[in-house]
C-alpha cells in the first residue's frame, strides 16, 4: 500500500515537475550554455570556450560582485536589527492590531518598487523635499543625499523589509511564552532570555528571513540605479548592460551564472552549517 501511495504521489507530481523543468530549469540551462560560448554570438551552434569567464576576471567584474554581496550582507544585518522588535511586537504584543500592521506592510508591495524609489529620489535629491526645507529654514543648501553607498543600502532596507519581517514574526511566534516565563522565574535577565531562549527557538524564522533577504538584495538593481546613480556599479547592472547595450550574451550569461553560483553556494552553506535541531534543543 505504501509503495502504491509513493507511485501515485510521483505520478501526481509529474505536472508540477514538468512545469518547473520548463519554466525554471530550462532557462537556467540556456544561460549556462551561453556562458561558455564565444564572445558576442547569438547562437549556441558554436564551439564552447571560457573566454567570458576570463574577461570577467581580467576586467574586474568580480569587484561588482563583491560590492553587491557586501551591500546585501549589510542590508540583511540592518533589517534583522530593525525587524526584530517590530516582529516581536507583532507576534507577542499587538494582538489584533497585528492584522492592521500586516495589511499596511503588505499594501506597500502593491505599489511598484520603482515608483516608491522615485519618491525617495524626489525627497533626497538636490532641490528635493529635504534640501528644500533645509534651505528655507537655514538659508543654506547642500548637494542632496543621493548617489552614495549608504543611500543604496537604505533603499534595499526600505524595499525588502517585508521579506525579513514576516518570517521573523513567524519564527518568534513559535517561541512558547512558558519558556520565556520559566527563564525569567529562574533569574535570567532580558539579555539572557533573548540569547538563550528567544534567539534559538526563533532560528527557523531568522534563517528563512535572512536567506530570502540576502538573495533578493544581492541581485537587486533598481536601488543602485535610481538612488546610487553611477556611484556604485552592482553585478546586476553589469549583467543588464552586457545583455542589452553591450549585446554580449555570453558575457552576461557568465556573470549571471557566477552570481547564481556564489549566492546559491552561500545560501546552501548557511543552511547546512546551521543545525536548527540543535539550536532548538531537539535531537536528530
Amino acid at each position: 500500500m505504501e509503495r502504491i501511495n509513493q507511485r501515485l504521489g510521483a505520478l501526481f507530481a509529474l505536472p508540477v515537475g514538468a512545469l518547473l523543468a520548463v519554466g525554471f530549469l530550462a532557462p537556467l540551462c540556456v544561460v549556462l550554455a551561453f556562458s561558455v560560448m564565444p564572445q558576442k554570438v547569438f547562437s549556441l551552434a558554436n564551439l564552447p570556450d571560457l573566454s567570458s569567464y576570463a574577461i570577467m576576471v581580467r576586467e574586474g567584474y568580480w569587484e561588482s560582485l563583491l560590492v553587491s554581496l557586501a551591500m546585501a550582507f549589510c542590508a540583511t544585518l540592518i533589517l534583522f536589527v530593525i525587524c526584530w522588535p517590530l516582529a516581536f511586537a507583532m507576534a507577542k504584543v499587538f494582538g489584533r492590531f497585528t492584522l492592521v500592521l500586516t495589511i499596511g506592510v503588505v499594501m506597500t508591495l502593491f505599489v511598484s518598487e520603482n515608483i516608491r524609489l522615485f519618491g525617495w529620489v524626489l525627497t533626497l535629491m538636490k532641490g528635493g523635499l529635504i534640501e528644500g526645507y533645509w534651505r528655507s529654514w537655514t538659508g543654506q543648501s547642500f548637494d542632496g543625499l543621493l548617489y552614495n553607498v549608504p543611500v543604496i543600502i537604505f533603499g534595499l532596507v526600505y524595499v525588502y523589509l517585508p521579506f525579513m519581517l514576516f518570517p521573523l514574526a513567524q519564527g518568534i511566534a513559535m517561541v512558547p511564552d512558558d519558556a520565556r516565563q520559566a527563564a525569567f522565574d529562574l533569574g535570567a535577565n532580558r539579555w539572557q532570555i533573548f540569547r538563550e531562549v528567544e534567539l534559538p527557538l526563533s532560528a527557523p524564522g531568522i534563517v528563512v528571513g535572512s536567506l530570502i533577504t540576502f538573495v533578493l538584495t544581492a541581485g537587486a538593481i533598481a536601488e543602485s540605479k535610481l538612488l546610487g546613480g553611477r556611484a556604485v556599479i552592482v553585478i546586476s547592472d553589469e549583467i543588464e548592460r552586457a545583455f542589452t547595450y553591450g549585446q554580449n550574451w555570453p558575457l552576461g550569461s557568465a556573470l549571471a551564472v557566477t552570481l547564481i553560483a556564489v549566492v546559491g553556494s552561500l545560501a546552501i552553506l548557511g543552511v547546512t552549517r546551521i543545525d536548527l535541531d540543535a539550536m532548538m534543543g531537539r535531537g536528530r
